[in-house]
């Protein structure tokens, strides 16, 4: 071989060097992501990205070549693997939008480290091992002899770069109207979807508000105002208590593992109240949080951030500000710090009189992030006991939390003991977690019957989002929940939440079909307590007074998923591919949902988003 044509080899070493190294990263990815990988999807969908990156790097850098490579592959390399660990959480591919809530992940980094699988950091292998010899004087400077060579030629580099562009293009004009965020990404790949979504940036034009009324939200919803609805005023002047439970699941409900109860207070309150067992979530990126917003305000949630983070700044109109008008004191219970997910803003621009978190619960018997629900529970019955002495009626929230994933709440607080196969898992924790919380739950529940105050109120009882994500459990943790629903574990499982309305003396015991969801809390609250809605925009519906439903979803499923009273569905790139779950077993081969249902879905979306962003911004107190 001549000396020239070495030199010319030589000069393609780092180039074909990371370009194996990246398409050993980009097949991890993309088997930890997406389901049934082509053999050759990878590569055009990924390789060509790279290759524009390096060519730029060959093209302008003549020096620092190695420290210029490097860095690329640790960029690349940590948007490989933000993707795996985010959809491991969410079920969705991380965008540059969830940078914003950095601070918000150190946070919950037990919860994070929960889901790291320990083959996810081979992706980190070569950088510790190049780091390693870096470290060493001798073999840094051989290494950085091997990188800084000169560029390769100009024609290569052209018809590479050329080509890579072309494919790039190729991947993603076609896909940029794909309804699934899933689906786009794999057609797209993994970095021209994040480049797409950073230039992009989904700008729907606004409805005007003057067009947005309850008439047309209702018929968007195929629902209709009945002239006289039941149970209206039928608690007129009582406390409300709305109790949200962290990462409480459906399933838990009259659940015996080996015989032995998981939730038995909630199981009497399912018992003797009204139980709406098809119930669903419709948070998202804030999880806790955003709950507390939808049930407060009977909004959806915004596309693709939390709602502390859009909509703060906004005068919401929203449940305790009604309550106020009718004469309520109105508190919030929650006992992690109020800066986590900006929920003093959140509490301010919902209208809630005051809050209680961290400062006044204090650092009395901590797990996770504060502490335990029976420090939570006993201090707010002492706090709702002052407020009713006080001789107002009140609306409080109370937001729990030792039950917070991963579930790896201190074996002291153990109520349960369960079998070896639920030992040491994630479902076997979640169900201590749960099982614990609900103990905490009873407490609260005699507490306030020893005060006076349960009798005398209307409580709202419901989970706040998932705590088991179908992506987030291993083979094992499958098997148990196939175990505990006889039957493969699905969406529609996950995303079900109950919801238990106590109301002494309205109606008797029943255990309710029909479909509701997170935004339906306030109308059917207003209903209880006899506020009208009729000047108040809401876009969720009185669930005793109504039998049909249709709940848009956003975040944990792709865009354009719904629920109605039928299924769930969720869209393929368009409604024509898309999936539909059916509640009842036997229904798949059927018409249960329909693409006029998807239509009104997502425009239902796009009226909550527009007339929320043309509220009057909110003036905040000065200091």
């Amino acid at each position: 071989m001549s000396a020239l044509n070495r030199i010319r080899l030589g000069n393609t070493k780092p180039f074909v060097f990371f370009t194996l190294i990246m398409i050993l990263k980009t097949y991890l990815a993309w088997v930890s992501i997406f389901d049934g990988i082509p053999p050759w999807g990878p590569l055009l969908k990924e390789l060509p990205f790279i290759w524009i990156l390096f060519c730029l790097i060959e093209w302008f850098s003549s020096k620092r070549k190695m420290g210029i490579y490097l860095t690329v592959n640790l960029i690349v390399t940590a948007v490989f693997f933000a993707a795996i660990m985010y959809h491991k959480y969410y079920g969705v591919i991380v965008t540059y939008h969830a940078l914003q809530q950095v601070n918000q992940v150190t946070a919950v980094s037990n919860s994070v480290f929960s889901l790291l699988a320990p083959y996810y950091l081979l992706i980190f292998v070569d950088i510790v091992i190049i780091g390693f010899w870096l470290l060493r004087k001798k073999r840094a400077e051989k290494l950085k002899a091997y990188f800084n060579m000169k560029r390769l030629r100009t024609g290569a580099l052209a018809a590479v770069f050329g080509i890579s562009i072309a494919l790039c293009i190729f991947n993603v004009w076609p896909n940029r109207a794909s309804m699934n965020e899933i689906k786009q990404a794999e057609q797209m790949g993994i970095l021209n979807y994040e480049t797409y979504a950073i230039f992009s940036s989904k700008q729907e034009e606004l409805v005007d508000k003057k067009q947005i009324t309850q008439a047309k939200i209702d018929q968007l919803k195929g629902v209709s105002q009945p002239a006289e609805p039941k149970y209206f005023g039928a608690a007129k002047g009582k406390n409300l208590i709305i109790i949200q439970l962290e990462s409480f699941q459906n399933f838990l409900i009259n659940l015996k593992i080996d015989g032995q109860e998981v939730t038995p207070v909630m199981n009497s309150l399912v018992k003797d109240n009204q139980y709406f067992k098809h119930f669903y979530q419709m948070v998202g990126q804030g999880n806790t949080s955003d709950a507390e917003f939808v049930v407060n305000s009977s909004f959806y949630i915004p596309y693709n951030e939390a709602a502390t983070q859009n909509y703060p700044d906004k005068e919401l109109p929203s449940l305790p500000k009604m309550m106020k008008s009718e004469g309520y004191d109105t508190a919030t219970f929650h006992t992690n710090v109020v800066e986590f997910w900006n929920r003093g803003e959140l509490y301010n621009a919902l209208g809630f009189n005051r809050y209680y978190d961290q400062k006044f619960f204090g650092q009395e018997d901590t797990v996770f992030f504060g502490p335990s629900d029976e420090v939570l529970y006993k201090k707010t019955a002492e706090e709702l006991d002052k407020m009713q002495q006080a001789g107002k009626p009140f609306y409080s929230q109370v937001i729990s939390m030792t039950a917070h994933h991963p579930f790896t709440m201190p074996h002291d607080k153990d109520r349960i003991t369960l079998p070896e196969r639920f030992q040491d898992n994630m479902v076997g924790d979640y169900i201590r977690s749960q099982n614990y919380a609900d103990y905490a739950l009873g407490q609260f529940i005699d507490d306030l019957k020893q005060r006076g105050i349960w009798d005398n109120s209307v409580v709202v009882i419901y989970g706040d989002h998932l705590g088991l994500p179908m992506y987030s459990l291993d083979k094992h943790g499958l098997e148990l929940m196939h175990e505990i629903y006889g039957r493969d574990y699905g969406y529609i499982d996950m995303i079900n939440i109950p919801l238990i309305i106590s109301a002494p003396g309205v109606a008797e015991p029943t255990v309710h079909e029909n479909v509701g969801g997170q935004v339906d809390i306030l109308p059917t609250v207003a209903n209880l307590m006899g506020i009208s809605l009729k000047d108040h925009i809401h876009f969720g519906e009185d669930i005793f007074n109504q039998s049909y439903n249709l709940i848009p979803q956003r975040y944990y499923l792709p865009s354009g998923s719904f629920l109605n009273d039928k299924a769930l569905f969720m869209p393929g790139v368009w409604y024509e591919d898309g999936t539909q779950y059916p509640f009842a077993e036997g229904g798949v081969s059927q018409a249960l949902t329909t693409e006029n249902e998807y239509n009104r879905a997502l425009e239902l979306l796009r009226m909550s988003d527009s007339y929320v962003k043309q509220l009057p911004d909110r003036v905040k107190e000065t200091k």
